[in-house]
C-alpha cells in the first residue's frame, strides 16, 4: 500500500470510529427511553465509563502483545493508581455533563485540554512554552468564551442552568492532572504508553467495579439494560469504536508523525460538531460558530506551529489523552 493510499485509510479510520462513537454516546446520554407507559434518561456513567475501560483493557493488552511488543515496565503502581483516578474522575464529569449540554458543547469545552496541562506543566513540572503557544492557547480560551456565552437566562432546568459546563472545568481539571502524572511517569520511569494504556484502564476497572457495587449503580444499570436491550449492543459498538480510533491513530502517528495526526483528530472533532447539528438539532448560532471556529484554528495553529514532533511512541501516548 503505498504512502498516501495508507494516509487515506488511517483518516478514514479516525473519522468514522470517532464519529460513531461521538453520536452514539450523544444518543445513549440525551436520548429518552419509552418502557410500557414510562420514559426515562441513562443516568449511568460510571457503568458507561466501566464499560469502555475494560474494551480499552483487553484492547492494550492485545496491542501490547501483538503490535506494540513492549518491553518490561518498571513503573511504580501508586503513579498508575493516581493517574488513573484522575483518567476517570475527568471521562465520568464530561459524560455527566451531557445530560446538561450538548455533544458540540461538550467538544468545544474539552477542547480547552491543553490549558490546564500548560498550567499544572508549568506549576507542577516545571516546563516552559515559547510565546506563540501561549497565544494559540488563548485564541482557544476566546473561541470557548464566545461559545460557552449566554445570550439569555435559559427558560427550562433553572436550577442546573451551568451545571454542564461546571462538569467540563471539572474534567478539563481532572486532564491537566492526568497529563502531569503522565508526564512525571515517562521522566522518571521512561513508561511507554501501551504500558500506561493497559494499567490506567485497568485501574480504572478496579475503581469502578467497587464504585458501581457501593454506589448501587450497578443493579439499577443492569435493569435498564433488561428494560431496554438494545443499549448493550451501543455500549458495545462504541466502546469497540474508540478502540479501533486508537488504533488507527498509532498507525498514522507511526506512519506519519503527531503532525498530520493531530491535523486529522482536530477535523474530526469539528465534523462531530457538524454531525450532531445536523442529526441531533442542535442548533447553533452565529457567534457559537465563531467561536467554535476560533477554537479549531487555535488548535491547528498548535498543532502546525506550536510543536516539536516528539518521538512515535511518545506522541502516541499523548494523542491517546486528547480524544475525548
Amino acid at each position: 500500500m503505498n504512502k498516501k493510499l495508507k494516509l487515506c485509510v488511517c483518516a478514514g479510520g479516525i473519522f468514522v470510529c470517532y464519529f460513531y462513537f461521538g453520536i452514539v454516546q450523544e444518543r445513549i446520554t440525551r436520548g429518552t427511553y419509552q418502557y410500557g407507559d414510562i420514559q426515562e434518561k441513562f443516568t449511568y456513567v460510571l457503568a458507561l465509563v466501566g464499560f469502555q475501560c475494560l474494551v480499552n483493557t483487553i484492547y492494550a493488552a492485545l496491542l501490547n502483545r501483538f503490535v506494540l511488543r513492549t518491553s518490561e515496565d518498571n513503573t511504580s503502581p501508586y503513579y498508575y493508581g493516581a493517574a488513573s483516578l484522575t483518567y476517570l474522575m475527568a471521562m465520568v464529569f464530561s459524560n455527566k455533563a451531557l445530560q446538561w449540554v450538548n455533544y458540540p458543547t461538550q467538544v468545544v469545552g474539552k477542547s480547552c485540554k491543553p490549558i490546564p496541562v500548560m498550567v499544572l506543566g508549568v506549576l507542577l513540572g516545571a516546563k516552559q512554552y515559547p510565546l506563540r503557544k501561549y497565544l494559540f492557547v488563548l485564541l482557544i480560551v476566546v473561541g470557548v468564551a464566545m461559545f460557552m456565552y449566554r445570550d439569555s437566562a435559559p427558560t427550562v432546568d433553572t436550577g442546573a442552568a451551568g451545571l454542564g459546563e461546571v462538569l467540563l472545568l471539572l474534567s478539563l481539571a481532572m486532564d491537566g492532572l492526568t497529563g502531569a502524572l503522565q508526564e512525571r511517569m515517562k521522566t522518571e520511569y521512561k513508561s511507554s504508553s501501551g504500558h500506561m494504556m493497559y494499567h490506567m484502564n485497568l485501574w480504572g476497572v478496579m475503581y469502578l467495579s467497587v464504585a458501581l457495587v457501593v454506589t448501587g449503580e450497578l443493579f439499577g444499570f443492569i435493569g435498564f439494560v433488561q428494560r431496554h436491550p438494545h443499549v448493550a449492543g451501543e455500549l458495545v459498538s462504541f466502546s469497540i469504536a474508540s478502540a479501533l480510533g486508537q488504533y488507527f491513530i498509532f498507525m498514522t502517528i507511526s506512519e506519519f508523525g503527531p503532525l498530520p495526526c493531530s491535523i486529522i483528530t482536530t477535523t474530526r472533532k469539528f465534523f462531530t460538531v457538524l454531525g450532531s447539528v445536523f442529526l441531533f438539532g442542535n442548533s447553533l448560532s452565529s457567534r457559537q460558530w465563531l467561536g467554535a471556529t476560533a477554537v479549531f484554528a487555535g488548535l491547528v495553529l498548535d498543532s502546525v506551529a506550536g510543536k516539536a514532533p516528539p518521538s512515535a511512541v511518545a506522541a502516541n501516548g499523548h494523542k491517546a489523552r486528547q480524544l475525548h
